[in-house]
């Protein structure tokens, strides 16, 4: 007949081992949110400045091609900026879809009463 005191510390150490293989399998996986939302800044300040020099690059080809002294730049200029910022936004709107879709809805910060 086996030791039933042998038997008792193997199934305590099988059940803790159990345990901890649950214990594993439901724990809930921290994602690092904040060097993706770096990435999205990252994305849109891209976006931003390479618009104005690309616009900068055409208005100063078109200087050279039609004679238009600081004209063309002037325009180039403008006219990136504008189209940046369009690209900017509907980029923030795209990344703001997907960002709800993977991090689920906004959570609210709680109120802090002692900020008096």
């Amino acid at each position: 007949m086996p030791h039933p005191e042998n038997t008792r510390d193997e199934d305590i150490k099988r059940l803790d081992e159990r345990a901890a293989a649950l214990e594993a399998r439901t724990a809930p996986v921290v994602r690092d949110y904040g060097s993706k939302a770096a990435g999205y800044g990252y994305r849109l300040m891209g976006v931003l400045i390479g618009g104005v020099f690309v616009g900068l690059g055409f208005g100063a080809g078109a200087d050279v091609v039609f004679k238009t002294a600081p004209w063309g730049m002037i325009i180039g200029v403008l006219g990136g900026f504008g189209i940046s910022i369009w690209m900017a936004v509907s980029s923030a709107q795209r990344m703001a879809a997907e960002a709800a879709k993977e991090w689920g809805p906004a959570k609210d910060i709680p109120f802090d009463d002692e900020e008096d």
